[in-house]
């Protein structure tokens, strides 16, 4: 049971990584995964403080300082800076960024079709079904850690 475990992990992870490079190599900008992935979030959850931000998304605060310098550099993102303290900057997604960002998330869609065309209807609908559990059993944990 133990080494099947660990056979699933591995071929998720392998396929993962071949997702993530093949995206990439489509995607013709000079932008990684961890950019387009601090964009969906501040698209998703408005302006923020990059420790904040950096929590949300498990990199450190020396990797968002990274990224948010790039994605700023390139006009993708704002710092907002508050008047009355101004140590207290948020991060905010510009039209340029959210731009990119549709971009990104198209070419994703185009390459998860070609990956997953492989599969029956009834074998996408049994994976969409067990990645559903995992993922509900996932939030229950983090509930019950959030109760405790």
């Amino acid at each position: 049971m133990k080494q099947d475990i660990f056979k699933v992990i591995r071929t998720l992870e392998t396929f993962t990584n071949e997702a993530i490079i093949r995206w990439t190599k489509s995607f013709n900008k000079n932008i990684g995964l961890s950019p387009i992935l601090t964009l969906s979030e501040l698209k998703k959850t408005g302006p923020q403080k990059s420790t904040v931000l950096a929590a949300k998304l498990g990199y450190t605060p020396g990797a968002i300082t990274n990224i948010s310098t790039k994605l700023v550099k390139e006009n993708y993102v704002e710092r907002i800076y508050n008047d009355e303290d101004r140590r207290n900057v948020l991060l905010k997604i510009t039209p340029k960024g959210e731009a990119l960002l549709q971009e990104a998330i198209k070419k994703g869609e185009e390459l998860h079709i070609e990956l997953f065309s492989v599969l029956s209807d009834e074998e996408l609908n049994q994976l969409l079904s067990l990645y559903e559990k995992i993922l509900q059993n996932l939030e229950e944990e983090e509930k019950q850690v959030d109760e405790n």
